[in-house]
């Protein structure tokens, strides 16, 4: 047996924490692979009984710390917002969990007699703490001490949670006094929290007033009556039905205020792939090729005589249901095949082959975020060497010129591959593309108006259209630490910044929430920088770096 010498001061409390948990840690992995089937019971309630007090006293000793960690404003320095967000995306904890460990730094903050006695571990459980804490939060701050005092020594003699409760009520009871000019303190503590489970059930808490918990109770009783002796449903399913019924009928009312000024939005996904499959013997794919082809030649022509030119997902009867009185709007989903992007590239070499060997030069097309109407070097015909580049050594270039060369070819090819995989995109999902064309013909009324640019280029406004993507692409705040914040309440970002040249596009936007855009990116200074592939970092002025990712394994 293992016994670690009691801390003289905080740091090296800390540190016995630390090793303290090292053994809890191996004792449980032990267990998790030995089992404890062999043990006797007396053993196993032995060792549940010293977990639970173990669990009071970590309890405490956790409020302390992240009382002082958020007194320190510590969860900014990891890009957080609030300590909440901090223990969801650092510590990786639930809603649920992070909201019951803030609890616990309440108390080292306003209960410091309570604290105490959940440090002693075996007088108070952690959520009796919690709950007594609860009960004495309307007591004045001068009484709040006394009032720990007696409910810690009532818990030492044994006092259950049912007399704790009549001892706290009686507290409030001789010490909260109404306060005349606010009574609107008592419901601070209300609100309803709402999640969804993996499967898209809802998950629904709430701490309601008086005057709301009596209105619910009351529709609720009026809607969950049985229907007769056939009726098999439990009492919670029928209050489930009657709660789904209230809000049938509130929607049939026509009575909610409309969002912005709009009515409900039902968006409707439809694959690439889908389409493609509704179109059974490719007639219409066909057709869009042939004029497609028509409209290059006719492009080509030209050229010859011209200078040149971000709510719930339903499916099948429900989607339809809520479908008949919303705005529809479709967005049209598809994959890139990689196999497919890799031939294009290769037919598009053998075209610009063909080209350079015309007598006339090509001019290379423009690098990917060149401001229009920026000079571009031009490629001289069947050298692919740019403009101005430096000579090989076979034609009297030096090393370090080679090298030059090197970087200016590389680059070129680098923004001719962007180029091409653009071109891909605008072919397929554009307004005269395959997609947009299989939708409007396959799909007909409500679902087969115009399409709508995905890149408007060098501009400060962006459209409805690429909100309503980037909302639908990223779903919460891009943050690479982690958000939950809705893309309701988010914002795009530009990755490159538009004072950079950054483009009014989908690909160089990432919804952000209000405080990690405005807050953390343009007022603290924090850099973004986006990967290609996809993945995201954020560096701070003092150099630390937080990744959505693992970081980049170390040489050797």
């Amino acid at each position: 047996m293992c016994t670690l010498a009691a801390p003289a001061d905080a740091a090296e409390a800390v540190r016995v924490l630390r090793a303290g948990l090292g053994l809890v840690r191996s004792a449980a992995g032990v267990l998790a692979a030995h089992g404890a089937a062999g043990l006797p019971a007396e053993v196993l309630a032995a060792g549940l009984r010293e977990l639970e007090w173990a669990d009071a006293a970590g309890a405490a000793a956790r409020g302390v710390l992240l009382e002082a960690f958020d007194a320190q404003d510590g969860p900014a320095g990891d890009g957080q917002r609030t300590l909440r967000t901090w223990l969801v995306n650092v510590t990786r904890v639930t809603k649920g969990q992070a909201a019951e460990h803030r609890a616990v730094g309440r108390l080292a903050r306003e209960h410091r007699v309570l604290l105490a006695g959940l440090a002693k571990g075996h007088v108070l459980s952690k959520s009796q703490a919690l709950q007594v804490a609860r009960w004495l939060r309307p007591v004045p701050g001068e009484y709040r001490d006394a009032a720990d005092r007696i409910v810690v020594a009532a818990a030492r003699r044994g006092v259950d949670l049912r007399g704790l409760a009549a001892i706290c009520a009686e507290i409030r009871y001789r010490t909260a006094q109404a306060d005349p000019d606010d009574q609107n303190d008592k419901d601070l503590d209300r609100g309803v929290s709402f999640d969804t489970t993996l499967d898209g059930a809802g998950v629904l808490h709430g701490d309601l007033t008086p005057e709301c918990a009596t209105m619910v109770q009351s529709v609720l009783d009026a809607l969950s009556a049985p229907t007769g002796g056939e009726d098999l449903r439990t009492r919670p399913q029928r209050l489930h039905d009657a709660l789904a019924e209230a809000m049938r009928r509130l929607l049939a009312a026509d009575l909610l205020p409309k969002r912005a000024g709009q009515p409900v939005k039902a968006l409707v996904h439809i694959y690439f792939a889908d389409l493609c499959q509704l179109d059974g013997d490719g007639a219409l794919q066909g057709a869009w090729i042939a004029a497609y082809r028509a409209r290059w030649a006719a492009h080509r022509a030209a050229a010859s005589v011209s200078t040149g030119d971000g709510g719930a997902w339903l499916e099948g009867d429900k989607a339809r249901a809520v479908a008949c009185d919303a705005m529809l709007i479709p967005v049209v989903l598809g994959d890139i095949d990689p196999a497919a992007v890799e031939d294009l590239i290769e037919l598009c070499v053998r075209y610009h082959q063909i080209r350079s060997s015309a007598p006339a030069p090509v001019p290379a097309p423009a690098p990917v975020g060149a401001p229009d109407g920026a000079a571009v070097p031009a490629v001289p015909a069947g050298t692919g060497i740019p403009d101005g580049a430096a000579v090989p050594a076979a034609l009297g270039g030096t090393p370090a010129r080679q090298e030059d060369l090197a970087a200016a070819v590389a680059q070129m090819l680098a923004g001719l591959e962007q180029q091409i995989i653009a071109k891909v995109l605008q072919v397929v999902s554009g307004p005269g593309g395959a997609a947009s064309f299989l939708r409007r013909t396959l799909l007909g009324k409500g679902l087969g108006g115009p399409s709508l640019p995905l890149d408007v280029g060098q501009t400060d406004e962006i459209p409805v259209q690429l909100r309503r993507l980037v909302a639908l692409r990223d779903q919460t705040c891009q943050h690479p630490g982690g958000c939950d914040q809705p893309a309701a309440a988010c914002e795009p970002h530009h990755v490159v910044h538009r004072a950079e040249g950054g483009a009014t596009s989908l690909i160089n936007l990432k919804g952000y929430c209000w405080w990690h855009h405005h807050v953390m990116l343009h007022q603290l200074g924090w850099v973004l920088e986006v990967n290609p592939d996809g993945t995201s970092q954020v560096t701070s002025p003092g150099g630390k770096i937080i990744r959505s990712h693992s970081p980049p394994p170390q040489p050797g």
